[in-house]
């Protein structure tokens, strides 16, 4: 599979498209995608052209129509399709968000504790998602990390959420006698 190199425009309009796709499992309207990259609809009509060109995206006909990604979308925006991804708990507010996916748990400043963060990259909207909500990712399926936390921002566009860090915790290897 070759790389298709995308403009950071079309990248974006790729990752609403699939976004929205995931939420509605449904076609999803060139309106829909303006108002979610705030772009006008016929800005996104053009780059549906260009896109349906690259073979990203398939146009559906008809009063339900719209726009859906193919597997070539995923790939070219590096969302690997699997199966079955490894599920991360995450848990917002207390409730368990269903339909998010976490993809990667990046760590930021692990040299100042006091100001330790984490990014979230998550596959599904993190719309309700606000500063200062309480969350919590994990365990992860390999090294059972739990990170509590309290949302500082977040990159709506990337599926981001950057957390200030509560708590930490990673059972270790070795049971306690």
């Amino acid at each position: 599979m070759s790389s298709i190199e995308l403009t950071p425009s079309q990248k974006n309009i790729l990752q609403a498209l699939i976004n929205l796709h995931r939420e509605d499992e449904s076609a999803v309207k060139g309106e829909d995608i303006a108002q979610r990259v705030d772009r006008n609809a016929g800005t996104i009509r053009n780059q549906m052209q260009s896109l349906k060109a690259l073979q990203l995206v398939e146009g559906v006909p008809g009063p339900k129509g719209g726009y859906k990604p193919t597997a070539a979308a995923y790939e070219a925006l590096e969302i690997q399709q699997m199966d079955e991804p490894a599920t991360v708990p995450f848990r917002h507010e207390g409730e368990s968000v269903e339909g998010a996916i976490v993809e990667e748990i990046d760590l930021s400043s692990v040299h100042h504790p006091e100001l330790c963060r984490a990014e979230i990259h998550v596959q599904g909207s993190v719309r309700d998602i606000h500063e200062g909500d309480e969350v919590i990712v994990g365990p992860t399926p390999l090294s059972k990390l739990r990170i509590e936390g309290t949302v500082d921002g977040k990159d709506d566009t990337n599926n981001i959420i950057i957390l200030r860090i509560g708590e930490m915790t990673a059972p270790s290897e070795e049971p306690e006698h």
